[in-house]
């Protein structure tokens, strides 16, 4: 490695001057792909620099795509700068939904960006590990918030909050109750089915009761209880939530509201073995369109996944920071 000018006379910053002479090294291939920068200590003894200044410089390469840091071990040269647009997709579980988004970021932004995924199985601890080893690679972190009910919200408040503010991107659900000046593109879980409910009042008016299926392992959003509970009160209609519905002696006029697809199975066995007509004197509402439920003829209350991934690749692609709702709608087919 050439050494260091120490005088700060030019247009660079000390900082920045190291930065570029690294940067030389690895485009000249003094500096070979893989191989490992000294520690910032040893670098700072060795050319007289301060240690925030080193750290600075090695910040910088790394955003520029040149090293990438390995938690525990150290900063590594990548190669060559790589100038493309560098986002790091964290999801909350691998899903059929899931891949729908992650396709739709991927065709959206194509070839102009280079997209990891990490899953963090709603495991603040987990997600933590992500950040920690990924922190200053990429340009976008984007996160599904989504965490097991018994974690409190300061615990991944706290994690989330070691993004950069412009770097942080929350997808698939909002945190209003997070200062971050990035780009949001979810669902509002509570407003959105109440909203899709009465839209489709029409359908629910033979129905006296709702009930919905929320199983005690669930790790769905708790608001979506909160809005059907609200379209009730509102419509004078009864409300329940049971966690087992094998155990659901089935009642005519009741509208069940199904969560996974293992319920949902039951719930459809059921009907079958009881006097009551489905679509008539039961109803079978599902959560997320599949082609399955297509096939079966039953009614859902989705999203638009695709939607939902073509959008925050635009505003990633375009550098805009808005909070856009992906809301909800309800497919009418004949279990409803």
């Amino acid at each position: 490695m050439k050494a260091i000018d120490k005088r700060n006379g030019g247009a660079l910053l000390k900082y920045e001057q190291i930065a570029a002479s690294i940067a030389i090294d690895i485009k000249n291939g003094d500096l070979k792909k893989n191989e490992q920068l000294p520690s910032i200590t040893v670098f700072s003894k060795t050319h007289g620099v301060s240690r925030d200044t080193v750290e600075k410089a090695f910040k910088k390469l790394i955003r520029e795509g040149y090293v990438r840091a390995y938690r525990g071990k150290g900063n590594f040269v990548i190669g060559v700068q790589d100038v493309r647009l560098r986002v790091l997709l964290i999801f909350n579980k691998l899903s059929s939904y899931k891949k729908i988004v992650y396709d739709a970021i991927i065709s959206t932004l194509g070839e102009s960006a280079k997209v990891d995924l990490q899953i963090h199985h709603y495991s603040p601890q987990l997600l933590t590990e992500i950040i920690d080893e990924n922190l200053g690679y990429y340009h976008y972190y984007v996160v599904m918030p989504h965490f097991a009910h018994d974690v409190e919200e300061g615990v991944y408040m706290k994690i989330l909050q070691k993004i950069p503010r412009n770097q942080l991107v929350l997808l698939d659900k909002d945190l209003p109750q997070l200062d971050h000046a990035g780009i949001s593109v979810y669902q509002d879980f509570k407003h959105d089915i109440y909203h899709a409910f009465v839209a489709a009042n029409d359908l629910m008016e033979k129905y006296k009761k709702i009930v919905v299926v929320f199983p005690s392992h669930s790790n769905h959003p708790a608001e979506l209880n909160e809005g059907v509970l609200k379209f009730c009160t509102q419509t004078g209609k009864a409300f329940a939530v049971i966690a087992d519905v094998g155990k659901e002696v089935l009642e005519k006029a009741v509208l069940y509201i199904v969560l996974t697809e293992s319920d949902l199975a039951t719930l459809i066995k059921k009907s079958k073995t009881s006097m009551l007509t489905l679509g008539k004197d039961l109803g079978i509402l599902s959560f997320n369109e599949t082609v399955l439920k297509e096939l079966l003829n039953i009614t859902v209350i989705t999203t638009d996944f695709e939607r939902m991934g073509r959008t925050v690749a635009t505003l990633i692609r375009e550098g805009r920071a808005e909070q856009v709702n992906n809301p909800f709608f309800i497919i009418k087919r004949g279990s409803v």
